[in-house]
């Protein structure tokens, strides 16, 4: 997901940033945006599919079916575009490669499916975009300051998320799910900081093949010492939920994970954690769209402020245009 962090590598990106005009900051591409649209959307609507997905299916073995389908559909492109080269990485990148895709999809993505057994899957979104707060609190210990106003747009956007969420804590959600969901957070911030620490492979699709792979293998290994199969019969598993289930391979992984990994190597993290302020406001609406959920006040509300601190932040990263590697 992001360069190796080697001598080597850190000389040249040394050597490039030194090339650069001190009086005009490197500016983020087109592609940063249109990869972080993909992102915001397409995760969006992710927490629906899973929520419908986990109706008829196992938690941890359907994330291991959705990480392992991707994974072998990703490395199988690589393979036949690129070639055998193309996949070639050394042991400590696949380490590397692997521990994110743990950290990320097994401990993130893995247990929010898990808690959406339990919580409603816009509640769901509102509680993981405390990701964002993560990563600020895990950037400044890396060694890298903030600016205020980045830290003024997540505690905007913590602010909102508490006006949007305040009508479902007085409700009847399961706490620990709410505290599973919380832990979640935590570890996909982990991977996703650890990503630009560790050498990983310099092929992003490689990379995130390599990930959900080692992703769905944990989310497999979990799953089995869970007993998720004891009882399991695929054909009790309703045509919708297969349904999710694929959109999940194909948007969610395919297509929004490797967008994600490109992002964590080629746009500062405090730009990139706004998807997850971005998340809910699209999770809430599409409630609304699909299942009739009321878009009450505090949710409109709460939605403005969410998307005035994505605003605080995004503009302060472009106006820096901040590397990426930290």
């Amino acid at each position: 997901m992001t360069a190796p962090t080697s001598s080597r590598s850190a000389d040249a990106s040394a050597a490039s940033t030194s090339a650069l005009p001190t009086s005009r900051p490197a500016r983020l591409g087109g592609a940063v945006w249109l990869a972080l649209a993909v992102v915001y959307v397409v995760w969006g609507s992710t927490y629906l599919a899973i929520r419908i997905t986990v109706e008829t299916m196992p938690s941890f073995l359907s994330a291991a079916a959705r990480f392992l389908t991707a994974g072998l559909l990703l490395t199988g492109y690589v393979l036949v575009r690129q070639g055998p080269a193309g996949l070639r990485v050394s042991l400590r990148q696949l380490a590397s490669a692997a521990l994110v895709g743990v950290l990320l999809l097994a401990g993130g993505n893995g247990l929010v499916v898990l808690g959406e057994r339990s919580v409603p899957s816009g509640l769901a979104a509102l509680l993981v975009a405390a990701v964002p707060l993560w990563m600020v609190l895990l950037t400044a210990v890396g060694g890298e300051r903030p600016k205020r106003a980045e830290v003024a747009g997540v505690v905007l956007g913590l602010v909102g998320l508490a006006v949007l969420s305040a009508p479902a804590i007085g409700g009847d959600i399961a706490p620990l799910g709410v505290v599973v969901i919380i832990c979640a957070t935590v570890t996909w911030a982990a991977g996703s900081f650890a990503s630009k620490r560790i050498p990983m492979p310099g092929n992003v699709l490689a990379a995130s093949g390599y990930q959900m792979l080692a992703g769905g293998l944990a989310d497999l290994l979990i799953g089995l010492v869970r007993g998720e199969t004891h009882g399991l019969d695929l054909g009790a598993v309703s045509g919708r939920s297969w349904l999710a289930l694929a959109y999940l391979v194909v948007f969610g992984s395919l297509l929004a994970f490797t967008a994600y990994a490109w992002l964590l190597r080629s746009a500062p993290l405090t730009l990139v954690a706004t998807y997850a302020y971005v998340n809910p406001v699209v999770a809430v609406l599409l409630g609304w769209l699909i299942l009739a959920e009321p878009l009450t006040g505090p949710t409109v509300a709460g939605g403005l402020i969410v998307v005035a601190g994505v605003c605080l932040v995004v503009s302060v990263s472009r106006k820096s245009g901040r590397s990426s590697r930290t």
